[in-house]
């Protein structure tokens, strides 16, 4: 994308949007075309749900997607995901529905994806760690034509009517070949968790390819990319199908491990990486000796998102790693807009999350006014005029004024329009008439060498309306008392933003993806 933001008027920073064939007898509305030494990726406009056909033509016997002791190649891919998929045209899923996914990561959520788009259904994954409750919710909003999982289905689907990937198999077999199918919308994914109230973002996409598609993540044609955060989450689900769409190797971790990532760099000799800032710091807290132990020579782009970066993390990578190979991109599911920053840029612009890259964004003040370069305020966002809708809530209702939506983060460009988050809306804590924003208070927390994470909320005080408290998870082996932690943020804080109570406790406190359910957290404490 080319950066059209006049840094003379850059109060809205404004960017353009960025800007194979089937099986015998099957409509082949596209061809593949050569790029990059004999690297084969579709044509625009390719149906998404026959990509592993095209690939199993074209390059049969290279690994697609592996995890652990498990591989597929691109014949395999394409030959379970259209058995699966033959299942669920049985099974009674139409074209346009919404088939929940919910399965660890592995080869066989992918298998599973490509069978619903394959079948011109939306796919929508879903943690396998859901309470009852929740995931019940979910299903009834979602209307799911079927539920996708294990032979013994997690605790979370007690009562759902599911199904498995060898069912669907079995059911499918010997039935005739599908047509091409496209479905409206190429992925449902979930949110809500921080409020309690599920909803869902359909992708206003539909299930064709774009040979632009990742490029904003930089993963071109023929990609080895590793995903170490699990595939429920957007991105990861996202990033791992684009680059299976270019033609990429996906690697996936089951879970997270600091030198198994490491590891898997090396053996299979990873070019795109992606992270969050808490794996980040499990990385860094390696030794020296371990982490400069294995090759990474390969690696090009390692990418992070999905929560605030502290600075001192950020910089840590970038002397380990070089800055050339960090980036960070900045968005909501809804991805109405978003930035990108480079680590270059980041040393010019420390704590920013870049610049707009696609979209339009605008800061707005306390009284509805634009805020200017420097003043923070309630981040909105927008496609850029005349292009399609980015998403489509069910169980919601976007939060817009003029055409503008806000996701509830707040932030403020500087002058050269780079944008620096605060907190979002809901997470701000009101002390005596003062807003502090935990994400403030957390990094703080977390230079503690003894700290490994931390969550800040806020709990009832008869005096000053809130208090600032810190819950925080220490490093394995580490000990720490709340008075030396609350010494160490006396210079860093001012004073009405230092926590009045630190708490310790033993769980993580946030998940994988970097999510961290911070209402809930308080529920629990106003209740005990």
């Amino acid at each position: 994308m080319l950066d059209k933001c006049d840094r003379n008027h850059s109060r809205v920073p404004r960017m353009a949007a960025q800007p194979c064939s089937g099986r015998a007898g099957e409509p082949r509305p596209a061809v593949l075309r050569e790029k990059r030494e004999n690297v084969f990726v579709p044509e625009e406009g390719f149906p998404i749900g026959n990509i592993p056909a095209a690939y199993a033509e074209r390059i049969p016997d290279t690994v697609a997607v592996r995890c652990a002791a498990d591989e597929l190649t691109w014949r395999e891919l394409d030959a379970a995901s259209d058995a699966a998929a033959r299942g669920l045209r049985e099974y009674g899923v139409r074209p346009g529905a919404i088939v929940t996914l919910v399965l660890p990561t592995g080869t066989d959520i992918v298998v599973a994806a490509y069978a619903c788009l394959r079948a011109g259904a939306t796919p929508q994954p879903l943690s396998p760690k859901l309470a009852p409750a929740e995931a019940a919710a979910i299903l009834e909003l979602a209307g799911s034509a079927a539920v996708i999982t294990t032979a013994e289905p997690p605790e979370g689907l007690a009562g759902a009517t599911t199904t498995t990937l060898a069912d669907l198999t079995a059911l499918g077999a010997g039935t005739p070949a599908l047509g091409t199918l496209v479905a409206p919308s190429w992925k449902a994914p979930t949110s809500g968790g921080s409020t309690g109230r599920p909803k869902i973002i359909l992708a206003g996409k539909p299930a064709l390819f774009s040979p632009t598609d990742g490029d904003l993540w930089r993963i071109g044609p023929g990609e080895r990319a590793l995903i170490t955060a699990p595939l429920h989450h957007n991105a990861p689900f996202s990033n791992t199908l684009i680059a299976l769409n270019k033609g990429a190797t996906v690697t996936l971790l089951p879970r997270f491990d600091a030198e198994g990532t490491l590891a898997a760099i090396e053996r299979d000799r990873i070019t795109w990486l992606y992270v969050v800032p808490t794996m980040m710091r499990r990385i860094i807290a390696l030794d020296e000796e371990t982490r400069s132990g294995y090759d990474l020579s390969s690696l090009r782009d390692l990418w992070h998102c999905a929560e605030p970066c502290p600075r001192w993390l950020k910089r840590a990578f970038i002397d380990w790693l070089g800055a050339d190979r960090i980036w960070e991109l900045y968005a909501g599911t809804e991805a109405q807009a978003g930035t990108q920053i480079s680590g270059t840029e980041w040393l010019e612009h420390p704590g920013s999350v870049g610049r707009i890259h696609w979209g339009e964004a605008k800061v707005m003040a306390a009284d509805g006014t634009e805020a200017d370069p420097g003043t923070p305020g309630e981040i909105f966002m927008r496609v850029a005029p005349g292009n399609p809708d980015s998403y489509r809530y069910l169980g919601a209702e976007a939060r817009e004024v003029d055409g503008w939506s806000s996701l509830g983060d707040m932030g403020h460009f500087d002058a050269d329009g780079y944008l620096y988050l605060g907190d979002r809306r809901s997470d701000m804590i009101t002390v005596g008439g003062v807003n502090v924003y935990p994400a403030e208070v957390e990094a703080a927390l977390v230079e503690h060498p003894c700290v490994h994470t931390s969550v800040v909320i806020g709990l009832p005080d008869a005096d000053r309306g809130n208090r600032v408290h810190a819950i925080v998870s220490l490093a394995p082996d580490a000990e720490a008392s709340a008075e030396e932690l609350a010494e160490f943020l006396r210079p860093r804080l001012s004073v009405h933003k230092l926590p009045r109570s630190i708490e310790f406790v033993d769980e993580p406190l946030r998940d994988e993806a970097g999510k961290v359910r911070r209402s809930a957290l308080r529920a629990e404490r106003l209740t005990t």
